[in-house]
């Protein structure tokens, strides 16, 4: 069975075609290049880039119907809310689970909650 071997090299300076050609020698394929800048902003810092750290929008919050911007969504605010009020009271992740389950709130993808669940709902 073959498996793939990844190496990521933080580059310093530009890569010569001789290092290219090295490399390539020793059985490592060029796969991606990826490039990065420093770019002045404007504005807040957490507005020009954080919500591209998430895989979707973050839970709460759903994409409005222009699309341009994001809106609450009422029914995952109503957890939200909820959730608050037991994390002040300290409650166990267990517990919160099943008090979310008594009252039907249920994840985005449908499921019923449970303690990994909520935790993971916690660090976002």
């Amino acid at each position: 069975m073959k498996k793939i071997d990844r190496m990521r090299e933080k580059v310093t300076i530009l890569p010569t075609s001789m290092y290219l050609s090295k490399m390539h020698d020793a059985g490592w394929s060029l796969v991606a290049l990826e490039w990065e800048r420093e770019v002045e902003t404007t504005g807040h810092a957490w507005a020009a880039g954080s919500l591209r750290r998430f895989r979707g929008n973050p839970f709460g919050l759903r994409i409005s119907s222009d699309c341009h911007h994001l809106e609450d969504d009422p029914l995952e605010m109503q957890t939200l809310k909820f959730l608050a009020e037991m994390i002040v009271q300290d409650i166990s992740f267990k517990s919160m689970a099943e008090a979310l389950n008594i009252r039907e709130y249920r994840t985005r993808d449908g499921r019923p909650w449970n303690a990994a669940s909520v935790f993971q709902l916690t660090l976002a």
